[in-house]
């Protein structure tokens, strides 16, 4: 008897464009067709598609190329996601939507429980976040500690442990991947902008307010994350031309 094993959705996606690798129907450094013509061949929609070509190039066998397309590198996974790790690792998808419906209630609950000394540390979370940004580096410790000082003031343990275990998912390679690939300093800008929102929602102790900003924020937040190719390199390059502008 073998044991059955629940793949996720994205991993199944994966192991299908991994076998059209082994079986030749795309040779070692030939292109894979672009996202828009995958996903219907597949009968997936793209943005599981884009975590499972992710997960592939965790994996060592295709490469994204900015401005080029996804081209077949290695006929087997080698890479430090290939295997069991990769198999077992939330889909970064489907945790920024697993967050969109706690960390929306949770804001709103700290809005009604937040403490100034809890305040105070979202406020200096944020800036952490610019201070980040002014030195050209990704905002993630800022953007992590804003988001665990909110499930800190919600008042309810449970629910500061859900939101802890989904941050702790972004440790993961695909996380990892998915940031070099999406995250600039154009959104950067705007996720500092939403977390203010946010901070003066729970400040004021609104919380259909704190509510409303956290679920924009989410919601512009899995956008980010699933925006066309081309339009993320636009993006890149105007965050490259504020930046040496400065």
């Amino acid at each position: 008897m073998k044991t059955i094993e629940t793949q996720r959705l994205y991993r199944r996606i994966a192991d299908q464009i991994r076998e059209g690798i082994q079986a030749g129907k795309w040779a070692l450094g030939s292109r894979l067709p672009p996202e828009r013509d995958l996903a219907p061949l597949l009968g997936v929609s793209r943005p599981s598609l884009r975590e499972a070509l992710i997960a592939l190039e965790v994996e060592g066998l295709i490469a994204v190329r900015t401005g080029s397309g996804i081209y077949v590198q290695a006929t087997s996974g080698s890479g430090p996601g290939a295997g069991v790790e990769a198999r077992a690792e939330w889909g970064p998808l489907e945790v920024m939507r697993a967050r969109q419906v706690i960390e929306v209630e949770v804001a709103a609950l700290a809005a009604q429980n937040a403490r100034s000394a809890e305040v105070a540390r979202m406020r200096d979370a944020i800036q952490l976040m610019r201070d980040d940004v002014a030195q050209h580096q990704a905002p993630r410790r800022g953007d992590e500690a804003f988001h665990l000082a909110i499930a800190s003031a919600c008042g309810n343990d449970v629910l500061t442990e859900m939101v802890e275990q989904t941050w702790a998912a972004r440790d993961g390679a695909m996380f990892a991947r998915f940031g070099d690939h999406f995250e600039h300093p154009v959104a950067w800008q705007h996720a500092i902008a939403e977390h203010d929102h946010v901070l003066s929602a729970i400040e004021t102790g609104d919380a259909a307010g704190a509510r409303r900003a956290m679920r924009q924020h989410i919601k512009q937040a899995i956008r980010r994350y699933t925006a066309n190719w081309q339009v993320v390199n636009a993006q890149k390059s105007n965050g490259r031309e504020s930046r040496n502008h400065d």
